[in-house]
């Protein structure tokens, strides 16, 4: 690429990004994103199965009985700052601070009126008196919320939430000693991730926040280690700057900041397929930080997480009897008769027209390409008007058929009434419940690459030193960044969705033991 300074060369050379790869990156801002193109919300009998009880224990037995033989981790996307679970409380800090009267809003209103049911407020309470030598109790009689919030969020002698990742913050009260974000997890994969008396797990996590982490979770593990009588294998990995996105300007001209230094951004939550490229499982469990219970509800979560591993257990060793028996056994029509049935019938693929009249040996070939694919079976919920993405059958540029893909509102032309009109028809919401498969039927790695569909990537307006801009976002994690996936969907009920967005969240009975 020309007119790169020796200052922006050097900073592209110490990031892994090529010339050519930022030259890509500014023809796309030019030639912009196509839309996904919806044929139809995945419904039930049609792209989202729905199992009854004697099926849902078939699975988690199945599950259970093959887990022994696998590596299993669970992949927990958790550099996110808790920044804006705060959005409200910040509100009215930053009014304090600016010595104006507070902005209240109704969420900052409850937070204060209920802040003794939050599992922190011992520690609030604490870093209050230390830091203002004031009881918390007065403080919330008096009105006088400053010191609270200080404490709270941006004081780092005191909590400093709104600064640290959403992992480390404590979510749940209980009696023996309140949990963060993490260790609830740490708990939740003892009870259905764990294999041969090993419970492995792998977080992703920003440089800044790392070394705390794995301070408090090497603190917290020989409790739980104890409690559940196994070992765990934790792990971490950061986003890798090879992964960032060149801002430009609203002309499409690359952004240099007063340094003379290209801004970059990071490429949000899809950047991570390359960190999920990397771990060494052959089942993985797929869960943001935010989405935990208590003990007391967990029942759901480790029933539903058993029954999705199961259903992918079941339909990979299909698979993969099918790829073997097509390298093995002698072609008939017979054989691609039942390889095609599993694969409409249990794979959720669509099937072109005509491919019965290929020969059978490009039939063969045909087949043993959509099969050995990367396999992941998503839970689903209810669409109860959560913001965010859901499940259809997907229409994408040169594919010969539709197929089952997670797609998010603003992956939708809105502005076209028919592909409004049936995003909004979707029944179910997307949870980010995922397990995945990643080896092949020889046990060979997949190259996660491979299957990344690069067009699904969007163009969003962001602002930097008070100009406006456009920035770039990578294909989503679970959405385009895994489309070449082999995908089934799988009804699970609510009480396994319990994000926690806002602070408030935490007020909600799935949150309070």
């Amino acid at each position: 690429m020309e007119n790169l300074s020796r200052i922006q060369l050097q900073q592209l050379q110490e990031k892994g990004i090529s010339p050519e790869k930022l030259q890509g990156q500014v023809e796309s801002f030019k030639k912009g994103f196509p839309f996904a193109r919806i044929v139809s919300a995945a419904v039930e009998k049609d792209g989202v199965d729905c199992f009854g009880p004697e099926e849902i224990e078939y699975y988690r037995r199945f599950y259970r009985r093959q887990a022994g033989e696998e590596k299993i981790l669970k992949f927990v996307p958790a550099s996110g700052a808790a920044t804006r679970m705060f959005k409200g409380l910040y509100s009215c800090y930053q009014s304090l601070e600016d010595g104006k009267p507070p902005v209240m809003d109704a969420g900052a209103a409850e937070f204060f009126e209920k802040l003794p049911r939050f599992a922190f407020q011992e520690p609030l309470r604490a870093a209050v008196k230390a830091i203002y030598g004031l009881e918390l109790d007065d403080c919330l009689a008096r009105k006088d919320y400053f010191p609270v919030l200080d404490a709270l969020l941006e004081n780092p002698e005191g909590l400093y939430y709104g600064r640290l990742p959403k992992a480390l913050l404590l979510f749940h009260s209980y009696p023996e000693g309140n949990r963060m974000a993490v260790e609830e997890h740490l708990v939740e994969a003892a009870l259905y991730a764990s294999s041969q008396g090993v419970c492995r797990l792998h977080f992703t996590l920003s440089p800044e926040h790392r070394e705390r982490f794995e301070a408090c979770v090497a603190e917290a593990l020989p409790r739980y280690e104890k409690r559940y009588g196994l070992r765990y294998e934790v792990s971490y990995s950061e986003q890798k700057t090879s992964t960032d996105t060149v801002a430009v300007t609203l002309d499409n001209e690359i952004l240099s900041d007063e340094q003379g230094k290209l801004v970059f951004r990071p490429g949000g939550h899809g950047a991570l397929i390359e960190n999920l490229n990397e771990v060494d499982a052959t089942l993985v469990f797929i869960k943001n930080i935010d989405n935990v219970t208590t003990d007391a509800l967990r029942q759901d979560t480790i029933v539903y997480k058993e029954l999705l591993a199961g259903v992918l257990l079941e339909r990979r060793e299909a698979a993969f009897g099918f790829l073997r028996r097509l390298e093995r056994e002698e072609l008939s029509e017979g054989l691609l008769k039942e390889v095609r049935a599993f694969a409409c019938g249990k794979l959720g693929l669509r099937l072109p027209p005509g491919k019965e009249g290929l020969s059978l040996e490009a039939q063969k070939e045909y087949f043993k390409d959509l099969l050995n694919r990367p396999l992941r079976v998503c839970g689903v919920v209810r669409n109860e008007g959560e913001p965010g993405g859901g499940p259809f059958w997907v229409q994408a540029q040169g594919a010969e058929t539709p197929s089952l893909q997670i797609v998010e509102s603003s992956q939708v032309d809105m502005a076209d009434a028919g592909q409004k009109r049936i995003f909004e028809t979707s029944r179910f919401f997307n949870p980010v419940d995922i397990v995945c498969s990643l080896q092949d039927y020889r046990n060979r790695k997949f190259d996660l690459a491979r299957y990344v569909d690069p067009s699904t990537a969007f163009i969003a307006r962001k602002s930097f030193k008070g100009k406006e801009i456009k920035a770039m976002e990578l294909p989503g994690l679970w959405n385009g960044a895994m489309a070449g996936w082999n995908t089934l969907f799988v009804e699970v009920p609510q009480s396994v969705f319990t994000p926690v967005k806002t602070v408030n969240d935490l007020l909600r009975p799935q949150h309070q033991q």
